[in-house]
């Protein structure tokens, strides 16, 4: 089992900058990938951007050069979030899955709420 536990998120108006993070807990083996999906109110839920425990890192189009993932050793993933739009207006999700491969997500947070609204 992995625990993950999420913080951040909550309302900041276009422009703005949010962090969230998720420490991840539990049965971690060394090969694992991390991140966050999002999903807005009528919407399917969808990658924002993951990293992987080797460093590597993918980011949705719609995000690139506006968000930055990191992680650090003690199994922490960090989004920090600039220029936020309204469209990034979501529930966003922390996720765990074993493998470096991009697998499928097996564990997930609680999820967080962002607004992006003046």
């Amino acid at each position: 089992q992995v625990q993950l536990v999420e913080s951040g998120g909550g309302l900041v108006q276009p422009g703005g900058s949010l962090r969230l993070s998720c420490a991840a807990s539990g049965s971690i083996f060394s090969n694992n990938n991390m991140g966050w999906y999002r999903q807005a109110p009528g919407k399917q839920r969808e990658l924002v951007a993951a990293i992987t425990s080797r460093g590597r890192i993918k980011y949705a189009d719609s995000v690139k050069g506006r968000f930055t993932i990191s992680r650090d050793k003690a199994n922490t993933v960090s989004m920090e979030m600039n220029s936020l739009e309204p469209e990034d207006t979501a529930v966003y999700y922390c996720y765990f899955a074993y493998g470096t491969s991009w697998s499928a997500p097996g564990y997930w947070g609680q999820g967080t709420q962002v607004t992006v609204s003046s």
